[in-house]
């Protein structure tokens, strides 16, 4: 008979991920514009994350605390923060891993239309092939890293990671790397910096981005 593969040699496939598309915050840079409803190439920002993240995984949401039905059409789910002060990322990811059905949920913020396509098998296959520390177990999350440093919120994380990160939020700890680094997250290298551009101000709508694939 033969025996089951060991916790840290599983295989994570795309029926084990929910994708969440990170679509909840202020956008002051924006002048507090809902960011990812803006247009960009002919359509809203969070439409080219649905297309990009949708094929990658089992089921798909979206992040949002505002305009609701406007982002319900895009052809997701739509999930919200459980406060209501815009408390950044961390609370998406939260509302993302409460909601989400699968044993992984992929992170990925609304504003950048060129991430990776193969994003959630790297991550995944990274994170399988990392071995469990004999004291701390598996490693329950990974993100995308670049020369030019890391990309903390394009993420793949276990779902059984809700409850601390609700502990630290509630504890006053908003940062992404931070939280993610005190879980020894696998930091994967995508080495090409241009497919995690990211739109920050009204003007970058309007500008073809050199920095674009």
């Amino acid at each position: 008979m033969t025996s089951a593969a060991p916790p840290d040699l599983l295989t994570i496939h795309r029926g084990d991920m929910t994708g969440l598309i990170l679509a909840g915050g202020r956008a002051q840079r924006m002048g507090g514009r809902d960011k990812g409803l803006q247009p960009f190439a002919g359509r809203a920002l969070a439409a080219h994350a649905v297309e990009r993240l949708r094929p990658q995984v089992g089921a798909l949401l979206i992040s949002a605390n505002r305009n609701l039905d406007a982002y319900a059409a895009l052809g997701a789910h739509v999930v919200s923060d459980e406060t209501q002060d815009f408390a950044g990322p961390l609370a998406g990811m939260l509302a993302g891993l409460r909601a989400a059905c699968t044993a992984y949920v992929l992170t990925v913020p609304c504003d950048s239309p060129y991430f990776p396509t193969d994003l959630g098998e790297r991550l995944g296959a990274a994170l399988s092939a990392t071995p469990a520390d004999p004291a701390a177990g598996r490693p329950l999350a990974a993100y995308a890293a670049t020369a030019q440093g890391p990309h903390p919120v394009f993420a793949l994380l276990h779902r059984s990671l809700a409850d601390d990160l609700a502990a630290t939020l509630s504890a006053g700890e908003h940062r992404v790397r931070a939280w993610l680094s005190r879980h020894k997250a696998v930091q994967v290298n995508f080495g090409d910096e241009r497919p995690f551009y990211n739109i920050n101000t009204l003007d970058d709508l309007h500008t073809d981005s050199p920095h674009a694939p």
